[in-house]
């Protein structure tokens, strides 16, 4: 049939109608909130690039958390960052190093929220890269044995879930392995499996102090144009033992993340990450569009290309929007 026996606007003409043939919905089950730790007590730091994002001592990360869980979130990811650095990040996998520390408090008061931890070495290594260098070259299988090991400390503090984030070939088997060889076995990896050299990283490079000191990460994270090898990529992860599946960034890979959805049978989690965020604030701030709408609709489009977890700064606002 067509117009004007076809009117496509008569199921748009009221919020009722509208809310009765939405097809994509957005649930605050869906959404994990990154939350940056850092030494110190009673801090509470904005981080200047990300507005209405703070870093936060152990014992303020804790209330940050209550009121996450309170605002039914279900889930965060912690980023440590820590005051020393050398060049193997000594701090990633200490036993008493700011990310276990904080899990283990979080955990403590706020035993019903998931609690995933980023596993990555640029907090912690001096040089800001993401693994072991040698004459200014990231060694693969050397920081591959630092990160599981950091990943197993995360486990021993009560991480529910570890994301490792490096890039490196192979992280994913050696997590599993020493997990499992630990005891460990209930413990899930979420891999960032298509992390991509992505421009849209600079604020959280900024809060979480990890701007490499020389070069970048494009000889480990993948080259934006590449799709087929993204999903080549996941399907690796997932045979080295991933129990779910991360793109990073989110709205400019879209496409990858529905190409991921109709070809992987387990959840997928996109990072809506730092500078898509700021830049919605940044117009907001100027007037030229409508922040809370832009975020919402940002978010809803991730959604729909086929994220069963979105990670994003916004959750609590998100949260906030849904509860009402």
């Amino acid at each position: 049939m067509t117009f004007p026996r076809t009117r496509p606007r008569r199921l748009r003409r009221s919020e009722t109608l509208r809310s009765m043939v939405r097809e994509t919905r957005l649930s605050r089950d869906d959404l994990i909130l990154p939350l940056f730790v850092v030494e110190g007590s009673g801090v509470r730091e904005p981080v200047v690039s990300m507005p209405g994002v703070f870093r936060h001592s152990v014992d303020q990360l804790v209330l940050e958390c209550k009121e996450t869980r309170d605002l039914g979130i279900p889930s965060v990811i912690l980023f440590g960052i820590p005051t020393a650095k050398d060049a193997r990040g000594s701090g990633a996998d200490a036993a008493d190093g700011i990310t276990q520390r904080a899990v283990e408090a979080v955990k403590r008061e706020v035993s019903d929220l998931c609690v995933i931890t980023d596993v990555c070495l640029c907090e912690y290594t001096d040089h800001g890269h993401c693994g072991i260098v040698q004459d200014e070259e990231v060694l693969n299988d050397p920081s591959v044995a630092r990160l599981a090991e950091t990943a197993l400390s995360h486990a021993r503090a009560g991480a529910d879930i570890v994301a490792p984030s490096d890039m490196m070939d192979g992280r994913v088997a050696a997590i599993r392995t020493i997990l499992d060889e630990n005891g460990f076995e209930q413990v899930a990896i979420l891999s960032y499996a298509a992390k991509f050299a992505s421009a849209f990283y600079g604020p959280f490079r900024d809060a979480a102090e990890s701007t490499p000191a020389f070069g970048d990460r494009r000889a480990y994270q993948m080259d934006p144009p590449n799709g087929r090898e993204a999903l080549r990529e996941m399907r690796l992860d997932l045979e080295e033992g991933a129990d779910a599946l991360m793109v990073k960034p989110a709205l400019p890979y879209l496409d990858i993340l529905a190409a991921a959805a109709r070809e992987f049978d387990v959840p997928l989690a996109a990072y809506h990450v730092s500078g898509e965020y700021s830049m919605i604030h940044a117009a907001a701030e100027r007037g030229w569009i409508d922040g809370p709408r832009a975020m919402h609709e940002a978010t809803i489009a991730i959604k729909r290309a086929g994220a069963d977890w979105i990670l994003t700064y916004a959750a609590k606002d998100l949260a906030r929007d849904l509860s009402a």
